[in-house]
């Protein structure tokens, strides 16, 4: 997510071909999620995945010469961060596509936004609830049901993992307002938080794993094409995508650059079917569809003029002042995060 604003004056050649490679890569997450849990438990996908985003991050902000932030206070609210915006969506998204199709899990992380809204007013109280975002909340509930397909009744693996891929979103949607109401004002720049947010997702996992899943195999015992994964998760949905978000905005505005949150779910299908051979059932699709339209409609995209953050699922929930996992304040993550995240309603997310 990133709070960085810029005109939107640049022509469309210059920023397009950004903006489509971004939503390409933050689509894609959910792929390689696919092929990396063939092999590895999700939580060692997820460790292994944050650190070698994290090692990026500090590539990048050795060669920025930035900083990390020293306050204790700052390190302890991207510890939760960290927690709910990386290293519980990214290993909950996993654990979903053991049981369920990669581009359905790329739907469901167009969910985060309709979870954003509703705890931002409630619980953060970063956000005012009015009848438009009330209206599109609505239309996203009855989108989320639709993908679900609930009138084929609910049981079994696959709606078990639909149900941790929207948890997934679920997180993203505590990770995003939280960072907006203890963070967004910090003077850090988006990288420097969002590289924080990664090494302690890092160390969170380093711990929790062992106990979990065992000991993490070696890459030297993976498949070439789940260690190819691994960075693609890690260095290109992170590194790359992250620095690849920040042109964009800083070429097309954030309001512009919000709107590839529309597109990872197209490229997520897209990309799982001609790969994988996968295969969605009428009502997923339509159900998508109604998702991104109540998501539109709580953001104001119809007539919108001001500028929206955006939220990536490939990086971290807190992006630097420039974003995917988003600036100064997420994803990526995710999952893919980010995630991944997805952009978020006005309170403000992929691979996710």
């Amino acid at each position: 997510m990133t709070t960085d604003i810029a005109p939107d004056r640049a022509p469309l050649r210059a920023w397009l071909p950004g903006f489509l490679a971004l939503a390409a890569i933050w689509g894609s997450s959910f792929l390689f999620i696919k092929v990396g849990v063939a092999e590895l438990h999700p939580v060692q996908l997820t460790l292994y995945r944050v650190g070698a985003g994290a090692l990026t991050l500090l590539v990048v902000l050795a060669v920025l010469r930035d900083r990390l932030p020293r306050e204790p206070r700052v390190w302890a609210h991207l510890a939760v961060i960290a927690a709910f915006g990386v290293a519980v969506p990214f290993t909950l998204f996993g654990y979903g596509e053991q049981r369920v199709e990669s581009m359905l899990a790329g739907i469901w992380n167009a969910t985060t936004p309709l979870i954003v809204l509703p705890l931002a007013v409630l619980v953060f109280r970063t956000e005012r609830l009015t009848v438009r975002r009330a209206i599109g909340l609505g239309l996203g509930f009855v989108g989320v049901l639709v993908v679900l397909g609930v009138w084929e009744g609910i049981g079994g693996a696959h709606f078990v993992g639909q149900v941790m891929c929207f948890g997934a979103a679920a997180c993203y949607g505590v990770a995003i307002p939280y960072q907006k109401r203890f963070i967004a004002g910090s003077t850090h720049s988006g990288l420097s938080l969002s590289t924080v947010q990664l090494l302690l997702a890092t160390a969170q996992l380093a711990i929790v794993t062992p106990f979990v899943a065992g000991a993490p195999p070696l890459p030297t015992e993976l498949s070439a094409k789940v260690v190819v994964s691994v960075l693609a998760l890690g260095a290109l949905g992170t590194g790359l995508a992250f620095v690849i978000n920040m042109r964009n905005i800083r070429l097309a505005g954030a309001s512009t650059a919000s709107t590839v949150t529309y597109l990872i779910p197209i490229f997520a299908v897209l990309i799982g079917a001609v790969v994988l051979n996968e295969r969605l059932n009428w009502h997923q699709p339509v159900g998508a569809l109604i998702v991104l339209l109540g998501v539109a409609v709580a953001q104001g995209v119809f007539g919108r003029r001001t500028p929206r953050p955006v939220v990536g699922v490939g990086a971290p929930a807190v992006a630097p002042a420039v974003e995917p996992a988003a600036p100064a304040a997420t994803p990526a993550v995710e999952p893919a995060a980010p995630a991944v995240e997805p952009a978020a309603p006005a309170a403000e997310p992929a691979r996710r």
